[in-house]
Formats: structure tokens, sequence, C-alpha cells
């Protein structure tokens, strides 16, 4: 892969009472914190993968709302360039007996003032970046997206939603 093609990413930006939902993640032998995300994959729509990755990492079905932003990263160790397409939502149907998703340890609610904190503990610029555009309220609709998404990722047409 060129260094110039972004890999695609999902993530979910879940707020409950104040507090949001992030995953505790071992890489390099490290606990890192993150939206719950994950790379789409082949044959899925964005919603799609959203729904999935949540599901997968935290045990919780998710549904997306809104349209929180699409962010470019490049990894500065392994130059990898990440495009993310975050999302708003709720959550529901959680399964706690259900396994997590490899590498994930465990899920989290967090206040905001917890996460700022973070520092080197969040896996990316974009965890923090993304809360931030949250608080400020910088979300759009969905349809950017694309109705037939919504109407293949929740299974029932858009109007029954």
């Amino acid at each position: 892969m060129c260094d110039c093609d972004p890999e695609i990413t999902v993530a979910a930006l879940v707020e409950r009472r104040g507090r949001f939902l992030l995953v505790e993640e071992r890489i390099d032998g490290r606990l890192l914190l993150n939206q719950p995300a994950g790379h789409l994959e082949r044959g899925e729509t964005l919603l799609e993968a959203v729904m999935r990755e949540v599901r997968e990492e935290s045990a919780w079905a998710f549904r997306p709302e809104r349209l929180l932003g699409v962010y470019l990263w490049r990894q500065p160790v392994t130059r990898r360039l990440y495009k993310r397409f975050a999302f708003t939502g709720t959550v529901y149907d959680h399964r706690p007996e259900q396994p997590l998703d490899t590498g994930i340890v465990s899920t989290c609610w967090l206040t905001r003032e917890q996460i700022r904190a973070g520092g080197d503990r969040l896996r990316s610029p974009l965890v923090l970046r993304c809360l931030e555009d949250y608080l400020r309220g910088e979300t759009v609709g969905l349809e950017p997206i694309g109705h037939f998404e919504l109407e293949a990722a929740h299974g029932v047409p858009a109007h029954e939603l």
C-alpha cells in the first residue's frame, strides 16, 4: 500500500450521563484508551462498520445518529495514514457476557476531564479531537453518508427508523 492511500476507519463517540464510552486496549504491551473504533471491512458501509465495531469492542449495540467528522491522521512511527469517520449516537442492548474483540481488555465510561487527563494513554490525538468537536456541537446529520447505507445497516427502510 502506498503511504498516500489512507486506511479507512470508523469510530463511535457515545455520551451517557456526562460520561463517554471508551475501550481499553493492549497495544505493544501498553493499555491505551480509544473510542470503539476499527477498520472498514470489504463490502461494508460506513454505518455497518461502526455498528459492528462498537458491538465487537464494547458488547453494546450502537445506533448512529450524527456524523461527528472525517479526520485524516498519519501515525508518526509507522507513517500509516488513517481516514477516520467518527459518528455519535446511542447504545442499547448491552451483552456483558459477550467476549470483547482481540486486544480489548475492558470498556469504561469516563468524564471529559478523565479523558483529557489520559495524555499518553490515548491511542491517538483523534480521541481527544473527536471529544472536543463533540463538545462544541460540531456534528451533521447522516444524510451525507447516504440514505441507502442507513437502510442497509439497520435492515429497515429509513422512514421507519
